[in-house]
């Protein structure tokens, strides 16, 4: 089996909270490890993280070592970066052995041709483009990394992150808040041969299907702690973690 999660956010709300969501996500790994071929995390595993050269955010102990654990048993994790964690570095690479990739990818998985991608900077309509072309600058990660204490960048940082998060959070949100993601795979597709879109980023599940197209929307965490599974012949469900 192959399992798609994203939207955990591992360090946002208090610290109860975020070690509840944690403890929760670890238990994810475990279980999906029994059959799991490999797993892949779309994106805001951590509500925000930050990497100099020497200094890495301090905690998610127990999720970095179980992600070693896989993949020192021979499980393939990779990791899609989101806007949350877009400033991964090389460190989960070389302290746990999970591929990381900072663009959409398209990949031969289980006999199906699978695009996977966080789902923001799309180029879908309503999208802060502008918002995202700076925070994706490497002129600001080199300014992050030379010019600002790890302390305030963490301080910083977080206090975007829950922003953003919160942005997500409004009850009225439906279905809808995935269309536009929904009719991007539709376009790609017209061009592109592609079994299954899968996406994060919305915060709202949906396994939606017509001719010719499937798209799933990964939730999250936060609420309903969803994930995608693929499985040996190629087919893909959207699923409901109960822990």
């Amino acid at each position: 089996m192959i399992y798609f999660a994203s939207d955990i956010h591992l360090g946002g709300g208090d610290e109860y909270v975020s070690r509840a969501k944690e403890q929760r996500f670890v238990t994810w790994l475990d279980r999906m490890a029994v059959d799991a071929e490999a797993i892949f995390l779309l994106g805001d595993i951590f509500d925000f993280w930050f990497e100099y050269q020497g200094v890495v955010p301090k905690g998610f102990v127990r999720t970095l070592g179980k992600l070693a654990e896989l993949t020192d048993r021979g499980i393939r994790v990779v990791f899609l970066a989101g806007n949350h964690d877009m400033w991964v570095g090389d460190y989960l690479l070389r302290e746990c052995g999970v591929e990381v990739y900072t663009a959409p990818q398209v990949m031969l998985l289980n006999g199906r041709q699978v695009f996977m991608a966080h789902g923001d900077a799309m180029g879908v309509s309503g999208e802060p483009r502008v918002l995202n072309r700076i925070f994706r600058s490497r002129s600001l990660r080199w300014f992050f990394s030379w010019f600002i204490h790890p302390d305030w960048a963490m301080r910083f940082g977080h206090w975007w992150s829950g922003k953003s998060r919160k942005s997500h959070d409004n009850e009225s949100f439906d279905e809808s808040i995935t269309d536009p993601l929904v009719a991007y795979a539709r376009e790609y597709a017209r061009n592109n041969t592609v079994d299954h879109f899968v996406f994060g980023h919305m915060h709202f599940p949906r396994d939606f299907r017509e001719e010719g197209l499937h798209s799933i929307h990964l939730g999250c965490w936060d609420k309903i702690p969803t994930y995608a599974e693929l499985d040996h012949v190629g087919n893909m469900t959207l699923k409901t973690f109960e822990s």
